[in-house]
């Protein structure tokens, strides 16, 4: 059983995502399968249908969350320290083409949120980063064409 790095915040949000779905959630629609089941005919009933598909989506999520929850190793970052990029750190990476910045959280990769800026160690540009330090240029393979960054700044919330 292969253990998933997370960090302890990233821990905290799944769980409370299991929370949420099992007290909230899986109850609403069961009750709203109940409901269209009152009103009749269930082989032409659109609310019926589609309150079974989002029970089979609960479900599954369920049954995800509680293995990669049960499979969480989750690293206390706040031990860390140092400008050696590693799982956790906050990564500020400049372009070398345009010297535009970007910053970087290095995480597990079911917490990773690009939005966010969250990126799963198992993306390129993590790939490239982790065991480098502050100074030192990386080229970053992506499927968008190999770009160079140099890292800026290290550090660990």
């Amino acid at each position: 059983m292969e253990k998933v790095p997370m960090t302890a915040a990233g821990f905290r949000t799944l769980e409370d995502e299991l929370r949420t779905l099992k007290l909230e959630e899986r109850p609403a629609v069961i009750a709203a399968i109940s409901e269209a089941r009152e009103h009749g005919d269930l082989s032409e009933n659109a609310e019926y249908h589609a309150a079974r598909e989002r029970q089979s989506f609960i479900e599954g999520r369920i049954k995800e969350l509680e293995d990669v929850i049960s499979r969480a190793e989750v690293i206390d970052i706040s031990k860390f320290s140092g400008s050696m990029v590693r799982f956790g750190a906050i990564v500020t990476l400049a372009d070398d083409e345009t010297d535009e910045e970007a910053t970087y959280q290095i995480v597990g990769p079911y917490e990773a949120d690009l939005k966010a800026g969250r990126i799963s160690l198992a993306s390129p540009i993590a790939r490239a980063v982790i065991g480098r330090s502050v100074g030192e240029s990386v080229e970053v393979n992506a499927p968008g064409g190999a770009r160079t960054y140099e890292i800026v700044e290290v550090r660990f919330a």
